[in-house]
């Protein structure tokens, strides 16, 4: 007889319910947020399982790969799908959730998310940290004009090196100024 498992995934632990083909539950029990252990407990609890299900978030991902490194018929599904079928369950609750998850996997009503590589995990991260780095660069550049502002001091249009010579040129009378914009002017430098 095929079992169908649902997994609710938390940083430390995760929920498993198994159900089989009628939806009745065979199994619920928590377990450390550990591929090894999990697929070690769905081994040796639900050796027949034919589909397991987690949600689409942010440590699915990892938790995908690894589940299927080791051999488990892993199925990420899409979270807001998920949410619109559980979300017609009476009581909220972890272990509820957990079971409606293997009932999806049950039904088969469900819509597969893909899982990206980890080189587009990569070029996707670097894209982010590189526009998180330009926007911290241009609050540092916009916190600079309006501290001289403030004194009269107007750095106009500067581009390329000419805003930190610009800069340093306005604070060169300015000592009280300066000790503030300076080390903001040292931190945009290091960007």
């Amino acid at each position: 007889m095929d079992t169908y498992v649902g997994l609710d995934v938390s940083l430390r632990e995760t929920a498993v319910c198994v159900v089989d083909e009628s939806g009745a539950i065979q199994l619920e029990r928590t377990v450390a947020a550990d591929p090894d252990v999990i697929a070690a407990l769905l081994h040796a609890q639900a050796p027949t399982m034919r589909r397991v299900g987690l949600e689409s978030g942010p440590t699915s991902v990892w938790l995908w790969r690894a589940l299927a490194e080791r051999g488990v018929p892993v199925i990420c599904i899409d979270a807001r799908h998920a949410k619109a079928a559980l979300s017609m369950q009476i009581n909220k609750s972890d272990r509820n959730d957990v079971a409606g998850i293997a009932r999806i996997m049950q039904t088969g009503w469900y819509r597969q998310v893909q899982i990206k590589s980890p080189h587009s995990h990569a070029i996707r991260g670097l894209l982010n940290s590189r526009a998180l780095l330009v926007k911290v660069q241009r609050d540092l550049e916009n916190q600079l004009r309006g501290l001289l502002k403030s004194a009269g001091l107007i750095i106009g249009r500067a581009k390329d090196g000419v805003f930190s010579t610009r800069t340093k040129d306005l604070l060169a009378t300015q000592t009280d100024l300066a000790t503030i914009a300076l080390p903001l002017l040292e931190a945009r430098g290091a960007m």
